[in-house]
């Protein structure tokens, strides 16, 4: 199919992102560039303590001074008869793992837009200062006198479940929120007890931040004269759902709630749960008859984004003489911080835990405690980076002690074409996959074979050169429900309405390649509309990869309704029968004939045309409104090469490459900026990330750029990217999900890689960030140097 400048623009074709003209040339509308008459500004009073009850609040001199209009506390929201935040932290339903309960089943908190009572991290809302002016606002928090009673505090879930630790809620004695376990426990202990080899782990995925390029930001308001709000935000939860879930928290119904969202400037999961925000300001707006804005600064976004991660965990591997694979069990501890929000990544990684290989038992146990931090969400590729580290980590460690080669010893184990579909030890159905022909395709990318004599040059330059291999697999489920509206238009243009919707992942590009290819129709033709409640019905947002896999079936059943309708009007036009009119290329024609029409024209007789049978008159549309609680199981392998200076343990990413398999590829070109984004996420945090709290204070010590570490452009060489298309057996068009790929493999890649560079040292291990410091420190204590 081409369009009109004379290129391809149908599915599988590498079609530039519509969006980036506007965003490029400055033309993107974020919520900080809306600027509504009478537009009031808001600041937050933070608590500064991690843990501490709110003795009083004392607002009248902040009341008092210039351009305030409202000093509002959590007293004053729960006096106005509004709701906590309703996380609802269950467990997920199948496709996904169903844990039994081992000892605690899952327990909710309440959490409270603003703090009333006792204050549980430091940054937690205690009040809202709303004012003229930005100036006006931060200078009144300093008159408000908020007097705590400081108590103990806990930041690592480990301490929080040691007798006599700090106790965060009542609802959850020893700060346990949840306890359980999958797989069958005397199968892998029978297991570990014949086998000739075990390796074990125990390892600490440490808590990262998403670190967003655009700080959250709201406005809110509200029309006293219909008793409805509206809220501006940038969410990639989905506007439905934000809708429904403040229309509860304000006690109105969901009519009264309208939420759109504008361009953002990036989510990776950070923004896919409520934010106090989200109702404090609709409230504001209310109480002060105006509308309110805040913008997160960027401190307040260390201190105050939902972060992710955060997994202690003990694992083992069991092998017989051979080297194949006989069980693997774990024991995984979450920190779900102050409050417990979601158990999703803790769930999703317990079903993974084999792998790619095929481990004929595995026993799994799950907790999750809370802590005096800010509480963990799903964050890129929840649960499953964490795991496959473990995995991946465990197989190296193996070909390490029984000195066989790492890649040969994944060879020997990988779950086999033939075995598919195949059910893991843990429960989990993955219903196709190459993880053979992805893995060696990755090899033949990275030049592995060739690697020694890069390794001899390297060594030459007093550098050590490592290179390293990980294998992953996904599941992606997520909201099951999804919506979309298709009219064709008599104007030659055609309206997608979609309930998920981009954060950046370029829907409204590739979904309009497969409007473009099913109808036939012009690709700048088609408008995507998804970020408005008021023409938004219902959809679940983007999030674990569900947005394309759920798109395809929703957009094609719309679309075959509408070539379906349109073949009947062409046959009362053409006076021919239904099963005689053929479609293609957005024409209807009469088989064997040169009568044909096309689909707007089609469109035009639906509006105009009073001779056609009246269930044909009107609009040419459809809305397809479905629930599909399938998942998707992409899987690919990733190669990282390194050199480390050991003089002073700093390390650089020389080599990169990456395999991908998605299912069938929609858009190549967003998919390979997909996977480098995801990349960079991921040996970010093998490399620098950490959100370091003070294990006794609770107090965050990485809350700016400065204690924070990102990576940047010159962290990376040139990535080398490819897909794989084997074709999952859920959709129509075999698609899987491609948006976490990059990372979930590279946390465990980059540190396979450094512990090779330095394995003739003895190093034999690593443990994330791997800072130059780390590093250097692993290699003085392999030399057998007392460092003072």
């Amino acid at each position: 199919m081409q369009s009109s400048e004379g290129g391809s623009y149908g599915i599988g074709q590498p079609v530039r992102r519509k969006e980036d003209f506007r965003l490029l040339t400055g033309r993107g509308c974020f919520v900080d560039d809306l600027a509504q008459p009478g537009l009031a500004q808001a600041v937050f009073v933070r608590s500064p303590h991690a843990h501490a009850r709110i003795v009083a609040v004392d607002a009248t001199p902040a009341l008092a001074a210039p351009s305030v209009l409202a000093v509002l506390t959590g007293a004053d929201y729960r006096a106005d008869g509004l709701g906590p935040i309703a996380h609802n932290p269950g467990l997920s339903r199948p496709p996904d793992v169903v844990p039994r309960v081992a000892g605690v089943a899952p327990i909710a908190t309440r959490h409270w837009p603003m703090a009333a009572d006792r204050v549980r991290f430091v940054g937690e809302p205690v009040a809202m200062i709303v004012a003229e002016t930005i100036a006006a606002a931060k200078d009144a928090t300093e008159l408000v006198d908020v007097a705590y009673d400081p108590l103990p505090a806990v930041a690592r879930a480990a301490d929080a479940i040691k007798p006599g630790a700090p106790q965060l809620w009542d609802t959850a004695p020893g700060n346990l929120c949840i306890d359980v376990e999958v797989g069958d426990e005397a199968a892998t202990e029978a297991a570990f007890v014949r086998a000739a080899h075990v390796v074990r782990l125990d390892t600490w995925i440490q808590r990262v931040t998403g670190v967003p390029m655009e700080p959250r930001t709201n406005i809110a308001e509200f029309d006293a004269a219909n008793g409805s709000y509206t809220l501006h935000t940038g969410t990639g939860r989905g506007v439905a759902g934000l809708r429904d879930d403040l229309a509860r928290l304000l006690g109105v119904e969901p009519d009264k709630v309208r939420v759109v969202c504008g361009d953002m400037g990036g989510n990776f999961g950070t923004r896919n749960f409520f934010y106090p925000e989200y109702a404090l300001l609709p409230w504001a707006a209310r109480r002060v008859g105006r509308p309110v804005k805040w913008t997160c600064e960027r401190s307040e976004d260390f201190l105050s984004d939902y972060q992710g991660r955060d997994l202690a965990v003990t694992a083992e591997l069991a092998l017989d003489s051979d080297g194949s694979f006989l069980a693997v069990r774990g024991y995984n501890l979450s920190n779900l911080g102050a409050q417990a929000a979601s158990f999703v990544s803790l769930q999703k990684g317990l079903g993974l835990m084999s792998g790619v290989y095929d481990i004929p038992a595995a026993y799994v146990r799950g907790r999750g405690a809370v802590t005096n931090t800010v509480m963990t969400t799903p964050y890129r590729s929840a649960g499953r980076p964490e795991v496959m580290f473990v995995v991946e980590r465990l197989i190296d460690l193996a070909a390490d002690q029984l000195g066989l080669d790492a890649v040969g010893l994944r060879r020997r184990n990988l779950v086999s074409v033939a075995a598919q579909p195949y059910r893991n030890p843990l429960g989990i159905a993955y219903d196709s996959g190459d993880y053979r022909g992805a893995m060696e395709k990755a090899l033949a990318l990275a030049g592995w074979d060739g690697f020694p004599a890069r390794q001899a040059e390297a060594k030459q330059r007093g550098r050590l050169r490592g290179i390293g291999i990980a294998n992953y697999v996904e599941i992606t489920t997520g909201a099951p429900r999804e919506r979309a509206e298709i009219a064709v238009s008599p104007t030659g243009r055609v309206e997608l309405v979609i309930g998920t919707m981009s954060s950046g992942q370029g829907h409204e590009t590739s979904f309009a390649q497969l409007v473009a290819e099913w109808l036939g129709v012009p690709f700048a033709a088609i408008d995507y509309i998804a970020h408005d409640t008021a023409r938004v019905r219902a959809g679940g947002g983007s999030h674990s990869g569900r947005s394309m896999k759920l798109a395809v079936p929703v957009i094609g059943q719309a679309t075959d309704e509408i070539i379906d309708k349109g073949r009947r009007i062409a046959s009362h036009l053409f006076e021919a029968n239904v099963a005689d009119i053929e479609f293609a290329a957005g024409r209807f024609r009469v088989a064997g004939t040169d009568r044909e029409v096309g689909i707007f024209d089609i469109a035009a007789a639906a509006a105009r045309r009073t001779d056609l049978p009246p269930e044909l008159q009107g609009p040419l549309a459809a809305i397809s409104d479905q629930t599909l609680p399938v998942a998707s199981f992409p899987y690919g392998t990733q190669v990282c090469e390194v050199e480390v200076d050991p003089e002073t343990g700093a390390v650089d990413i020389v080599g990169y490459a990456a395999v991908d398999d998605v299912g069938r590829a929609v858009n190549p070109m967003i998919l390979h900026g997909q996977t480098h984004g995801g990349i960079a996420q991921g040996a970010g945090q093998a490399l620098l990330e950490d959100c370091h709290y003070d294990p006794r204070t609770g107090q965050l010590l990485a809350a700016s750029f400065m204690d924070y570490a990102m990576p940047r452009a010159d962290t990376f060489p040139a990535l080398a990217t490819a897909l794989s298309e084997v074709p999952a057996p859920t959709n129509r068009l075999g698609v899987r999900s491609g948006g976490e790929g990059g990372t979930t493999p590279a946390l465990a890649v980059v540190i396979n890689a450094i512990v090779d560079a330095l394995a003739e040292l003895g190093v034999r291990h690593i443990e994330m960030p791997a800072t130059p410091e780390r590093v250097w420190h692993a290699i003085q204590k392999a030399m057998g140097q007392r460092i003072v």
